[in-house]
């Protein structure tokens, strides 16, 4: 179906106003969208192309049951046209629902399998999903079909540098800026190899992109972040921030983050959880091993360890805990916090063993295994519940340093990292919640302290192990020399030893001074100050 069939039945003003939206949606702009869509919107509210623009434009915005229930009725009206499926599967995506949103694409694949899009977007979930060998290919159709793909060769860049071929990484990122100069992903790919620098040419390139007319939100905010790096490695903090400043506040114009509804949702969950029953079969889950924490608080390096011993496999940051709940709020037509209170003991080892049957595949060649989410943090009640003999390993760092790497990193989606007062009150929840849950249950909950790793390697190591329940191995110690593929901004890191030297927030001075201030800490210099 063209796209000409897809404005039958609009007139010509509003059929004006379809093709401003998808220009304004394409560079990532909703409320510039939202200002186009109106028109058509006034005339046509039913019109299934309307209806999709509008589920980009809430998908943008974080508005994910309004952007599936607009795609809903839109497919209903043109069930067959593969365009839909793929925006459909993407909404669903942004929301998590990643079985969902695999079914939808694979869908859109099946009507029109020379659509290059669908095929790169179905990689991208399938990466989410920590399924890599079913996202490479499906990522290498994308290619065959498209060799000019940016997104998609920029992927396969990515799975190099997962893999630990730094060299084949940045040749393929080259390949894509050498095409695509406003590139934004393949820029923010070069940065995240924190071995190689980005160059002082770079800098320049990276400069002229971002002025470049042609260059989209989603790609200015990656080059903003990679400009930043750059400019932090060439020891010019100031400009760095700036350029850290400007990116956030791109993607803070598209949707803000609720710190008053972020807790009152998280006091109704502990409400709920603190009271919960759990699973009838104590038993559940005692080879899983969950490793959660805010990000860049050294969730992955909890995980090399471990999976460095040969009961363990590392999975990575696997989807299966929040898929599982998802499933049984759709099953039961509710959120889950107004049906985990009426869970019996049968339930929710129903639901344990439904994760557990999510996850086999990482049994199949170690006995054990970490999942290693970091936002599982949020889920530490219903994990205790579903899976009571889980272990459960909360990783914490220095505030200030945990605070100004997420800032620094180019998280898609995690909206608290946009600015200082967001950054402090999401940690300051992560800090109750972790140390409410740590009083609950100290037994199966362990507080492994990143800077109290790096002083005693080898006491905290043991202790870790021991916690794990796991005998001591002295490749734990060196799991610097494992070969496994890690998939986190901090694979490089955990391919070398523990280092004394990774704070930075000394680096920036006062110029971090708000976000001290956000987090009840001393400012710079002052008496009481102590990085």
């Amino acid at each position: 179906m063209n796209a000409n069939s897809r404005l039958a039945g609009l007139t010509p003003a509003a059929a004006q106003c379809i093709v401003a939206t998808a220009h304004a949606l394409e560079a990532g702009r909703p409320d510039d969208a939202a200002r186009a869509l109106a028109g058509a919107l006034a005339s046509h509210p039913e019109h299934p192309e309307a209806l999709r623009l509008e589920a980009g434009i809430f998908t943008l915005r974080g508005q994910h049951a309004q952007a599936a229930a607009a795609m809903q009725r839109a497919l209903a009206q043109r069930p067959h046209d593969a365009l839909y499926h793929n925006t459909y599967g993407n909404v669903l995506a942004d929301a998590g629902e990643f079985d969902a949103a695999i079914a939808a694409l694979r869908r859109a694949c099946e009507l029109k399998p020379d659509f290059a899009a669908a095929w790169y977007n179905l990689g991208i979930v399938l990466v989410r999903c920590v399924r890599y060998r079913e996202a490479e290919a499906a990522l290498r159709r994308a290619l065959a079909i498209d060799p000019r793909n940016a997104g998609a060769r920029a992927q396969l860049a990515d799975a190099l540098k997962v893999a630990g071929d730094n060299d084949a990484a940045i040749a393929e990122y080259r390949k894509v800026l050498a095409a695509h100069p406003g590139a934004g992903m393949a820029w923010w790919g070069l940065a995240n190899i924190k071995t190689v620098p980005l160059t002082m040419a770079d800098v320049e390139s990276l400069r002229a992109a971002l002025h470049d007319a042609r260059a989209g939100d989603d790609d200015r905010i990656a080059m903003g972040f990679a400009l930043a790096r750059a400019l932090d490695d060439q020891g010019r903090p100031g400009e760095s921030l700036q350029a850290l400043a400007q990116a956030n506040a791109i993607a803070r114009r598209r949707r803000t983050w609720d710190a008053a509804s972020f807790d009152a949702h998280l006091a109704t969950m502990d409400a709920v959880l603190a009271r919960a029953s759990g699973a009838d079969d104590p038993a559940l889950g005692g080879h899983v091993i969950f490793v959660v924490g805010l990000p860049r608080s050294g969730t992955t390096l909890a995980e090399q360890i471990l999976a460095s011993h040969s009961q363990v496999e590392g999975a990575g940051e696997l989807p299966d805990l929040t898929l599982t709940l998802n499933e049984e709020s759709r099953r039961r037509g509710a959120p889950f916090a107004q049906w985990a209170a009426t869970l019996a003991p049968a339930d929710w080892s129903r639901l344990g063993r439904r994760y557990l049957e999510r996850t086999a595949y990482w049994c199949e060649r170690k006995p054990r295994f970490v999942d290693k989410m970091p936002n599982n943090w949020i889920q530490i009640g219903a994990i205790r519940a579903m899976l009571p003999a889980a272990r459960i390993v909360v990783c914490r760092r220095d505030a200030l340093e945990t605070c100004l790497s997420c800032y620094r990193q180019h998280f898609a989606g995690n909206d608290w990292t946009r600015d200082f007062a967001d950054l402090a009150a999401y940690w300051h929840a992560f800090d109750r919640t972790a140390r409410a849950w740590q009083v609950r249950c100290p037994r199966s909950l362990r507080l492994h302290d990143y800077e109290a790793l790096v002083a005693e390697p080898a006491t905290q190591i043991r202790e870790l192990l021991d916690f794990c329940g796991l005998p001591f191995e002295e490749a734990c110690l060196r799991f610097h020399e494992s070969a496994r593929a890690v998939r986190s901004p901090s694979a490089a890191q955990v391919r070398q030893p523990l280092r004394a030297d990774t704070a930075r927030a000394g680096d920036y001075g006062a110029l971090l001074d708000p976000l001290r201030v956000a987090l009840g800490l001393p400012k710079f210099g002052s008496a009481a100050h102590a990085d």
